[in-house]
């Protein structure tokens, strides 16, 4: 009987999960992980728990243990906090100091879930696989003799764009077991077995850290730096901000612009002089772009030429954009949008698809319009 270990969680998915693969015919084990201590990490501003007499891992773990015990599986627990700050969260605020917008979540997944738990769950319970409640499919192609990562049925909740940077080693010993679901329809099964996490609600904020006042989460760790706001058409100064790292290329909120004739966006960014760039509702054309320069590629498959055409999305739930990609060096490419695209945002991910199987992923580093870089960094 082949052993899977579940990356449980707290959650319905997971839990859910767990259950499948125990109806399955699996010998299945339930593992807990905890990547973050609030009080060791100094995570105190805009922290709303802190005070808690109950942090919310702990109220996940218990949910954990209740499910396990109701399916009559063990549950392990295990800390990945010191990784977790080094592979994650150094990149994390290293980032945010450069004024870019990084995704915690898939360096999660790559360095945290499919490869520091899977080698524990491999060396400490002899596991054949590791699974996660994921909305997402693996399978193996025999005509290219390699793993491939699909999308899962269910588009709102597919999660690929978060798994773009696993690996062969990772693909192959991995099962996600809700690829073929619906979250209603997990949420059915989890009522079925009354277990405790069947209405629970989603996670949601920053990758095992949750939900936070992100300004003053960030003030923890990165001190508040006063710098110009510029208005990137008149190149007059019509503000002043706090710290860049606060801002997002597109946002409109926040910007504390009073007495102007009509509202602005965040246009671009200067790290180095520390200006915020802003244009006006009515000059959207700093939004857009023709192409990016992507870096710290991942390709999941060999690929077979160094130029072709697929979809990507820059975004979690954007809708598939199609693209041209021309590879550059092994983790390295340039990436020509058919159509003018919005917002696109240094330090967040490009990941790209072919139909429904996702190719991988890399780090959007520079900006283009019509061959010339935009002012982001």
């Amino acid at each position: 009987m082949e052993k899977v270990v579940v990356g449980l969680s707290g959650g319905v998915d997971s839990s859910v999960s767990l259950y499948l693969l125990q109806q399955a015919g699996y010998q299945v084990e339930g593992l807990f992980m905890r990547n973050w201590d609030s009080q060791l990490n100094n995570d105190i501003l805009g922290n709303k728990a802190i005070n808690n007499p109950i942090c919310p891992q702990e109220v996940d773990y218990n949910d954990a243990a209740k499910v396990s015990a109701a399916l009559k599986v063990p549950l392990h627990r295990v800390d990945f906090i010191k990784e977790y700050w080094e592979y994650v969260f150094e990149y994390f605020i290293s980032e945010y100091q450069k004024g870019r917008t990084p995704n915690p979540d898939i360096l999660c997944n790559k360095y945290i879930k499919f490869d520091y738990f899977l080698k524990y769950a491999i060396n400490n319970y002899q596991a054949d696989f590791i699974a996660m409640g994921h909305y997402a499919r693996v399978q193996f192609n025999q005509e290219i003799n390699e793993y491939q990562l699909l999308r899962g049925v269910d588009g709102d909740k597919d999660q690929t764009y978060f798994l773009s940077q696993l690996n062969q080693h990772q693909l192959a010993k991995t099962i996600f077991p809700l690829g073929n679901l619906t979250k209603k329809e997990v949420r059915e099964i989890a009522n079925a077995q009354n277990l405790i996490t069947a209405n629970k609600k989603d996670s949601t904020g920053i990758c095992f850290i949750g939900e936070r006042d992100f300004k003053n989460f960030l003030q923890n760790y990165i001190p508040n730096q006063n710098g110009l706001i510029v208005d990137i058409e008149t190149k007059e100064v019509v503000g002043t901000h706090n710290g860049i790292m606060y801002y997002t290329i597109g946002q409109r909120r926040g910007l504390n612009l009073g007495g102007m004739t009509e509202p602005y966006f965040v246009a671009g960014k200067n790290a180095a002089k520390n200006i915020l760039y802003v244009a006006k509702s009515s000059e959207e054309k700093w939004l857009y772009s023709t192409s990016c320069l992507v870096t710290d590629v991942n390709w999941i498959n060999t690929l077979k030429t160094d130029q072709f055409n697929s979809t990507a999305k820059f975004r979690y739930r954007q809708k598939d954009i199609p693209v041209k990609v021309t590879v550059l060096s092994d983790d390295k490419c340039l990436v020509h949008f058919d159509n003018k695209v919005k917002a696109i945002t240094p330090g967040q991910a490009a990941v790209f698809y072919d139909g429904d199987v996702c190719l991988g992923s890399g780090t959007i580093d520079e900006v283009y319009l019509n061959d010339q870089k935009l002012c982001y960094l």
